[in-house]
């Protein structure tokens, strides 16, 4: 039997992975696991994970890692990236680590233009705790704790991150929101920010829009038509924020 084509960056004894089947975490780790090899830099990544579902990408690369506390990646990896400058210093975690506990984490290594990439996968939901309400549940979406549906008059609107770190960062950052629905798409925004890192520019994130059927409680079709379609009603995607196309442009 053929073996399944997997990124050379990746650790083959780990694998299958641990996420749940049908999560988007596998793919958005792939496409990144891919750049690694393109740009042949998997001798000086450093990738650290947060707590939540996105800890289950610990053993996921043959690359120096780090899990840290939950919301806490972002800070961990700015000082890895600042005691060695000549690392590539990545940042994984989940719309929890980066919006909620780790949030005052993400604003202020975006307003210091920290010269590391930031990827955050974004499912909507609180995984691994059971699937409550989220900073980025949509109006309507039921949960755990929202079972007749995100009302955002007492609870708010979706957190939207990536037009919140463009509208604090200074020139130089990288900001996308990529989708598993694209994955070639966001593939390109991922090589785009580890590429704008290795210039020295400052601060890049790219947020992924991901799926969570286990929570959703969704089948296949369902939770493709939630990523494909529903999701992009309120999470818009493409590039907000590229200083190649904004130097082009003065």
């Amino acid at each position: 039997m053929p073996q399944p084509v997997m990124p050379r960056s990746w650790r083959v004894e780990t694998k299958p992975h641990k996420f749940c089947p049908g999560c988007g975490h596998g793919l958005v780790l792939k496409a990144l696991g891919e750049v690694i090899d393109e740009l042949d830099i998997q001798d000086r990544t450093v990738f650290g994970c947060d707590i939540g579902c996105s800890l289950l990408s610990w053993d996921f690369f043959n690359v120096d890692t780090v899990q840290t506390h939950h919301g806490r990646t972002t800070p961990v990896i700015t000082g890895i990236k600042r005691a060695n400058p000549d690392l590539l210093a990545i940042a994984y975690m989940g719309d929890g680590g980066g919006y909620a506990i780790g949030s005052q984490h993400l604003v202020n290594a975006a307003s210091r233009n920290e010269n590391i990439m930031v990827l955050l996968a974004n499912n909507t939901v609180y995984a691994m705790t059971g699937g409550q309400m989220a900073p980025t549940t949509m109006p309507g979406q039921k949960t755990e704790t929202s079972p007749y549906g995100r009302d955002p008059k007492p609870t708010g609107y979706p957190m939207l991150g990536p037009e919140m770190v463009a509208a604090i960062t200074q020139e130089g950052a990288y900001v996308a929101r990529g989708t598993i629905a694209n994955l070639r798409q966001l593939k390109g925004y991922i090589k785009k920010a580890l590429q704008n890192q290795m210039a020295g520019r400052g601060f890049s994130f790219v947020e992924a829009l991901s799926s969570c059927p286990t929570n959703w409680r969704t089948n296949a079709e369902e939770t493709w038509k939630f990523v494909e379609s529903d999701m992009v009603q309120h999470f818009r995607v493409g590039e907000i924020k590229n200083p190649e196309t904004e130097k082009k442009a003065v």
